[in-house]
């Protein structure tokens, strides 16, 4: 009876104690947040060290006076975000689940999870496989010729473009459960469009790889319509 109770109170609650509630989890996010800049502040030389190791053989230059200090800040909010993600996900999952029913909770704490592993999966196979492969072909491509010798901060904007875009690439399963369960778009329909599909992933993929290099193309363009179809295949255990 108590925990009926204060699920009751909680779904019910006056809108003020919602927002006394929101202030808390918000700053709680925010302290996290800060504590864990200040970490990476700290280690912000190992964590430049990780994002330049796929540029092997690649020498770096400060071609403006701060600009290596001003990296290693973005540097470190973007990794603290990233670490900090899980604990404001958790605050926002708290609190929002006792306004839910029981379905919408069913459904809404698997999605997010998944959303969240499959984005971190997608920056993993972005920096371990993709990224390589089109700096190998960016290096090689006139090396003979000309030196590779890159600003710190361009290639710092360009592994991050690509990785967040792989993360983004890798919602794909996820939005088509959405649409799948919300009866936008059923799964007989997705897969009838197949041919559309290959022809926006092959797009997608040659955008988000900026090199020409076909491989790397075909590797992304790969990758997600694997996702398409694996989105299918688990919409379709879902619904029927």
């Amino acid at each position: 009876m108590k925990q009926i109770y204060e699920q009751n109170r909680n779904k019910y609650m006056p809108i003020i104690e919602h927002l006394n509630e929101l202030r808390t989890r918000i700053f709680l996010s925010f302290i996290i947040f800060i504590i864990a800049s200040i970490i990476c502040i700290t280690y912000t030389k190992e964590i430049a060290l990780i994002v330049q190791k796929p540029a092997i053989g690649i020498k770096f230059l400060q071609l403006a006076p701060g600009e290596y200090l001003f990296v290693s800040i973005k540097l470190s909010l973007y990794s603290a975000v990233i670490i900090s993600s899980p604990f404001v996900i958790y605050q926002m999952l708290q609190f929002i689940l006792p306004g839910l029913t029981k379905k919408e909770s069913l459904y809404l704490i698997p999605i997010l999870i998944s959303s969240v592993l499959l984005f971190f999966i997608g920056t993993l196979f972005s920096y371990t496989f993709l990224i390589p492969i089109t700096l190998k072909f960016l290096i090689s491509y006139g090396s003979e010729l000309i030196e590779p010798i890159w600003s710190f901060d361009e290639y710092f904007n360009f592994v991050t473009i690509i990785m967040l875009s792989t993360g983004i690439c890798f919602q794909i399963p996820i939005i088509q459960i959405i649409l799948g369960i919300t009866n936008t778009i059923n799964w007989k329909t997705m897969l009838k469009k197949w041919k559309y599909v290959i022809f926006i992933a092959t797009i997608v993929g040659a955008i988000i790889t900026p090199s020409t290099d076909p491989i790397t193309q075909i590797y992304m363009t790969t990758t997600m319509l694997i996702l398409y179809f694996g989105g299918i295949m688990i919409l379709k255990t879902i619904t029927t």
